[in-house]
């Protein structure tokens, strides 16, 4: 058995079964459908620049739209967890009611006339969404022992590639902020539809017991896991605000404000910089199968928060170093983010796996709330290079939770 299988196997204490279906026919189910049902979570957000004539909007509002989506799924992954939904449900059925739901939420702000009504419409997509995402790793995990890493690599790609759609839709020009919405819920919808096609779980399932609440906050008392969490907080304290605000930044620019087509450049100009995360996704996956978690962690917090540093200094500089810039941001900003879920389906007890997840996630998504709403805050009082110089706090903060893993580990293999 390989120093990987070693690590991996105490997570999977029932015996491997015979899948029925292969398991890269089975990853890339659940990464198309992941892919096309994460759409709607930016899909108001993206619209906000005609919602603010349409509805009034003030800056704090837009945010909220964002905010709204990010809380949402907070609420909906502890309530998962502390239901026990997480681990007593498939989640392959969680995936596709989660998928439906989300959908048709999505579509009812096609009704709404403010944002008083917005709001709670973006609250329930989020809560929605807790029941795709959180599944989704845990389901992929049961596909996968060697390779995990790569394989939640695709995972999260293909969550980035979703997050950026809207930009993309928004990068043809003038399109009815309708469009987008309508656009957004077909693709939400077709993601659940390509549920039922997986024949899971695959060979290496999680043991299923009665679900403890307590069991799995406690969790958070394992130190592998409690650092893990630190990690992915710092990480994700960086990266929803990167995807909710890189746009305006870009527009931002001299070079790019003084074009006749500023809007529709920046989205598309936004859609390349979250979209090359995909591929960071991969190459953190890949770093990850080979040298280890925490250290494929590590050089992606550390890669992220330089670039966040670098573009502080630069602010609203020379195109042709921000524009490339940005873009190395968007790649290592999401590489290492596969790899806090594999750390947590690696070292929490098994049979809580699924809450365990949700409650990393949970932890992580209520840190954006926060990032999100201050770094237009922070453009309005200060600048850009101050917001991104608050950005670059998270990585720092995560990549000492790595070191100190990584510590921990190596005097643990010298016992």
């Amino acid at each position: 058995m390989t120093k990987e299988e070693v690590a991996v196997a105490p997570a999977h204490p029932v015996s491997p079964v015979a899948p029925r279906q292969r398991p890269g026919v089975a990853l890339t189910l659940i990464a198309a459908s992941t892919f096309l049902s994460m759409s709607v979570w930016f899909s108001a957000s993206f619209v906000a620049p005609q919602l603010v004539g349409a509805w009034e909007l003030s800056p704090t509002g837009a945010s909220l739209l964002t905010i709204a989506v990010q809380v949402g799924f907070v609420v909906g992954a502890i309530a998962s967890a502390a239901t026990g939904l997480a681990d007593a449900i498939s989640p392959r059925r969680l995936m596709c009611m989660g998928a439906f739901g989300a959908a048709a939420v999505n579509l009812a702000l096609l009704w709404a006339d403010g944002i008083e009504t917005a709001l709670p419409l973006r609250l329930l997509t989020g809560i929605c969404l807790a029941a795709i995402y959180p599944p989704a790793l845990k389901e992929v995990s049961t596909w996968f022992r060697t390779g995990r890493g790569t394989a939640l690599g695709v995972m999260i790609g293909a969550l980035t590639l979703g997050s950026a759609l809207p930009h993309l839709v928004r990068s043809f020009g003038d399109v009815p902020w309708q469009h987008v919405i309508v656009a957004t819920t077909l693709m939400t919808a077709a993601g659940g539809v390509l549920i039922p096609l997986l024949r899971g779980p695959g060979p290496y399932p999680f043991p299923r017991r009665p679900f403890s609440f307590g069991a799995a906050i406690a969790s958070l008392r394992n130190r592998n896991v409690a650092l893990a969490n630190i990690g992915y907080i710092g990480h994700m304290w960086e990266l929803y605000a990167m995807w909710a605000w890189v746009g305006a930044f870009i527009a931002a620019l001299p070079g790019i404000a003084v074009l006749p087509n500023a809007q529709a450049t920046a989205a598309a100009l936004a859609f390349v910089c979250i979209g090359v995360g995909a591929l960071g996704c991969l190459v953190g996956g890949r770093l990850s199968d080979r040298f280890g978690r925490a250290e494929a962690a590590l050089t992606s917090l550390v890669c992220s928060g330089l670039a966040a540093l670098a573009l502080a200094v630069l602010g609203t500089g020379p195109l042709l170093i921000v524009l490339p810039l940005c873009a190395f941001w968007g790649f290592w900003v999401i590489a290492d983010s596969a790899q806090f879920s594999a750390l947590v389906t690696e070292h929490a007890d098994p049979v809580y796996v699924g809450g365990a997840v949700s409650i990393q996630l949970a932890l992580g998504y209520l840190t954006t709330a926060i990032s999100v709403w201050i770094v237009p805050v922070v453009v309005a009082h200060w600048s850009w290079s101050t917001a991104l110089a608050v950005l670059a706090v998270g990585p720092g903060v995560g990549a000492v939770a790595m070191v100190t893993l990584l510590r921990a580990q190596w005097q643990a293999s010298r016992v």
